[in-house]
């Protein structure tokens, strides 16, 4: 299984970016994703997932109202568009996958991890 982040980089403030997250070697429509974030010198936090069939979502209360998540089964593909970026949603930037029918909230849940890419927002 492989999860390849992608869509990093550097914004600055109030600006937009999306992610990616390419899945290969899973059945994807069959799995929950998730994205989860992790700043220097913190514990990785959960940002947003979305079910397999892409009907359900979950966000962090963090997010709400700017980042998106969505899925696109035909191309093995997760993404997360993020508007309206802050200096605090600096990070590097987790996808996940799990075998579920739910949306998965939580780090340990997951069974499969993207490498991650980093997004920094700063003037």
């Amino acid at each position: 299984v492989q999860l390849q982040a992608s869509g990093g980089g550097l914004v600055q403030p109030g600006g937009s970016l999306r992610l990616s997250c390419a899945a290969s070697g899973l059945p994807f429509s069959s799995v929950a994703m998730g994205w989860f974030r992790q700043a220097p010198g913190k514990e990785r936090e959960f940002v947003a997932a979305v079910s397999w069939s892409g009907r359900r979502t979950s966000y962090a209360d963090s997010v709400k109202g700017r980042f998106s998540i969505s899925r696109d089964n035909a191309k093995n593909t997760v993404y997360l568009q993020m508007i309206s970026l802050k200096p605090e949603d600096t990070a590097v930037y987790y996808c996940a996958a799990d075998y579920s029918t739910a949306v998965v909230l939580h780090t340990h849940d997951y069974r499969y991890w993207g490498q991650g890419t980093l997004v920094t927002v700063s003037s």
